[in-house]
C-alpha cells in the first residue's frame, strides 16, 4: 500500500510539474509575442485575459509544487491539483466545446491523468510530516 501511494505522489508531482512548465512556456511565448495568441477554447477566458490567467496559474503551480516538495503548505498543491480536473471537466464535458477528430481521446487521457494526479496530491496532503532530529 505504501508503494502505491508513493507512486501516485511521484506521478502527481511529475504530471503537474510538466503541465506547469508547458503552460508557463506557452503563455510566456504568447506574452512575449505581444499579441494574445493563445486559443484554448476549453477554458472560460479569451484573449489577453487567458494568457495572463494561464501564465500566473502556471507560476502558482510551480510555487505550490516546490512548497509541497519541501513539506510546506502542501494544501496549495492540492488546490492546484483539484483545479485542473475541475476546469477540464467544465471545459470539455459541461460546455459547448466541440472536439476535432481524435481530440476526444486526448482529452479523456488528460482528464484521467489529472484525476490520478489529484489522488497523488491528496495522498501527499494526508501523509505525516517527516521528523527532523
Amino acid at each position: 500500500m505504501l508503494e502505491y501511494r508513493l507512486l501516485l505522489r511521484i506521478f502527481s508531482f511529475l504530471f503537474h510539474g510538466l503541465l506547469a512548465l508547458f503552460l508557463l512556456a506557452v503563455s510566456a511565448l504568447a506574452l512575449a509575442s505581444g499579441t494574445p495568441s493563445l486559443r484554448l477554447d476549453m477554458l472560460p477566458w479569451k484573449g489577453a485575459t487567458l494568457t495572463l490567467v494561464v501564465f500566473f496559474s502556471a507560476l502558482f503551480a510551480l510555487i505550490s509544487l516546490v512548497l509541497a516538495l519541501s513539506h510546506k503548505l502542501r494544501a496549495l498543491f492540492f488546490l492546484w491539483a483539484l483545479a485542473v480536473p475541475v476546469l477540464l471537466c467544465k471545459g470539455y464535458i459541461f460546455s459547448g466545446y466541440r472536439f476535432s477528430p481524435g481530440e476526444a481521446r486526448w482529452a479523456a487521457c488528460l482528464l484521467l491523468a489529472s484525476l490520478l494526479a489529484l489522488a497523488g496530491a491528496c495522498s501527499q496532503l494526508l501523509r505525516p510530516r517527516p521528523r527532523r532530529y
